[in-house]
């Protein structure tokens, strides 16, 4: 096996079955600066153009899978440079999950909140432990975004009323809709990841990619248009100085921020 670290954040191994693991790891939450969103897309979108590269296992170390956006990144730029960052590298980060020419296959763990929702919800597949919670506390952040990926993932109408509220569903829910393929103890969360990549790997190659190809392009909304038009919101609540009123009681025991 051979090991290429992207940045401290973001790490890429890949075995000789072909199978690509991609694995964040930015302690205490996940929750991702610029740099680390743009370095997340650069090594799916390199893992994806590897003509060696089979399947993409996207996975994180910690209690959680991801947080999203490191809102307090954001807080300490006077300007807007770090928004407009953060927008393009989750704009970036999802995109290369949808757009990699082989299967991303999400292995999710505790948490997976804004950001992450874009990143399981642009997926091929989602395996999660049994612990895992999906959630978009956007609005408690006075922000939006990653609706198109949460509409993914749960029923419209569910959606709507997680956004709003910005309560949790869990992977057993997620599994009854079956955007959730597998709900397993934590322990064996990167295994059964792992072997259903494999098995996929195991298929002839160039068949595998015209699948995924053929999927993407019959996709009933585009992705990432519709994402991008979410952002827009996003950039007129912080432009308006709404998000800075609704963020200035942001905190708690995680000391980090999310917003997709």
């Amino acid at each position: 096996m051979t090991s290429t670290a992207d940045s401290a954040m973001v790490t890429t191994s890949t075995d000789d079955d072909g199978v690509v693991e991609v694995v964040v790891d930015r302690p205490p939450v996940n929750a991702l600066p610029v740099a680390g969103w743009h370095r997340l897309a650069e090594a799916i979108a390199a893992a994806g153009a590897d003509p060696a590269t089979r399947v993409v296992v996207l996975r994180a170390q910690g209690r959680g899978f991801n947080a999203g956006v490191d809102i307090k990144e954001i807080q300490a730029d006077p300007g807007h440079d770090k928004l407009i960052g953060a927008n393009r590298g989750c704009f970036a980060a999802f995109a290369a999950v949808y757009d990699c020419p082989v299967p991303v296959i999400a292995a999710v763990q505790g948490f997976c909140l804004g950001g992450g929702i874009g990143l399981a919800g642009n997926a091929d597949i989602v395996v999660a432990s049994e612990d895992a919670t999906f959630g978009l506390p956007e609005v408690d952040r006075g922000a939006l975004g990653a609706a198109t990926h949460l509409s993914r993932l749960v029923p419209a109408h569910r959606a709507r009323a997680m956004l709003y509220t910005a309560a949790t569903a869990t992977a057993a829910e997620l599994h009854r809709y079956g955007s959730v393929l597998a709900v397993v103890a934590a322990a064996d969360l990167r295994a059964t990841a792992l072997t259903l990549a494999r098995r996929i790997a195991a298929k002839d190659p160039t068949v595998i990619r015209a699948a995924k190809e053929s999927l993407n392009g019959i996709d009933p909304w585009d992705v990432k248009r519709s994402y991008r038009y979410e952002q827009g919101f996003t950039f007129e609540l912080n432009l308006s100085g709404v998000a800075d009123r609704v963020r200035d009681g942001f905190g708690g025991p995680t000391g980090a921020g999310r917003e997709g």
